[in-house]
């Protein structure tokens, strides 16, 4: 018989919850994380119920150089198609109606136990764009990473806005760049669907049925997020790998703004501040190049290091600006967004 406490909301768990006045306490959130990618990510219907099919271009005609009295033979170009998958990340909050109600405000107990799995699911989701693979886990969809993970053209396209700064372990980290469009790199929901978080109060009117067949009543919520990534053009996005975070404050740390520099000229459009342009996320990111809207994504080590160079008065191109009052880091205009999803044991590619 499995240990219920595990997956149900107990009486030891409803006790940690309430406050010294008999109120549901307020619960310090030590598990949540930032991870603006989440708000800056650009959202797009799929042309698919379970996908989204993009054409690309492989090949270019060649055209003849013709002398008087000879041919020219016809040709054309060449496509292909490729088609990025959408998840679906699905839960329920199940609360013993008896439990809820024992301090005689329920919908305050539910709401705290609510937020928990907003915020769990909201870390499953970055992490997956980060990181999901099908080939793993066919049941998800597949991140930006499996599609950076190799520095040798020869294999993969996508090798050449692949960085590598030199770790050989696994305590390394990446930094990414991404500009968001319909045209270049964007989230997708199923065709017909809902785009975004949704949860569902389903009430006290769901009757849990146990394994021995006996049931309880319970409050339900549901909880679904139906989520896709589909990269339509590969150039738009770059990745600075194999940072090794245990020689950041060493002696001979790698060099981060010289890895940046190489990496936005990867972008084939070089992207330009707008200060009018409508913002991405809260706060700094602003549309930028003419293909979408361009940001830089690293986790706190990451963030750390580079405003302790931003600093550096000789530096003209990592720059502390504000909006709406917040230093926000900025490297030739683009913001630098957290993202705590990105991990500090990343095996070296």
């Amino acid at each position: 018989m499995s240990t219920i406490g595990a997956v149900a909301l107990t009486y030891a768990d409803w006790a940690k919850r309430q406050g010294q006045d008999g109120k549901q306490a307020e619960i310090i959130e030590l598990l949540a994380q930032t991870n603006d990618i989440l708000n800056d990510a650009l959202v797009i219907e799929a042309n698919g119920a379970t996908g989204h099919v993009t054409t690309v271009r492989t090949g270019l005609p060649n055209a003849t150089w013709r002398l008087l009295n000879y041919g020219v033979q016809p040709t054309k170009s060449t496509t292909a198609k490729i088609t990025d998958g959408i998840g679906m990340l699905e839960t329920y909050s199940i609360v013993d109606k008896a439990l809820a109600d024992l301090n005689g405000n329920s919908p305050e107990f539910r709401l705290s136990e609510d937020m928990a799995f907003l915020e769990g699911m909201s870390q499953q989701m970055a992490s997956t764009m980060f990181y999901g693979n099908t080939a793993v886990n066919p049941e998800r969809f597949t991140g930006l990473a499996p599609r950076y993970n190799s520095t040798n053209t020869a294999t993969a396209q996508s090798a050449a806005n692949v960085i590598s700064l030199a770790g050989t372990t696994s305590t390394c980290t990446s930094i990414w760049g991404v500009t968001w469009g319909p045209r270049t790199v964007h989230m997708i929901f199923p065709k017909g669907g809902m785009a975004g978080f949704r949860m569902k109060d389903k009430g006290d009117e769901q009757s849990v049925v146990l394994s021995d067949g006996s049931r309880y009543e319970a409050y339900t919520t549901h909880f679904k997020w139906d989520n896709g990534l589909t990269l339509r053009d590969w150039r738009y996005v770059f990745r600075l790998c194999n940072i090794d975070v245990a020689t950041l404050g060493g002696v001979s740390p790698p060099n981060l703004i010289n890895a940046l520099i190489r990496g936005v000229h990867r972008w084939p459009t070089q992207p330009r501040s707008v200060a009018s342009e409508q913002t991405i996320g809260a706060p700094g990111g602003k549309q930028m190049g003419e293909m979408g809207r361009c940001a830089l994504y690293a986790n706190r080590t990451i963030r750390t290091y580079l405003d302790i160079q931003a600093v550096n008065k000789t530096n003209v191109l990592l720059n502390i600006t504000e909006w709406d009052g917040i230093p926000v880091t900025t490297f030739r205009g683009v913001p630098i967004r957290t993202c705590d999803a990105l991990l500090n044991t990343e095996t070296a590619i």
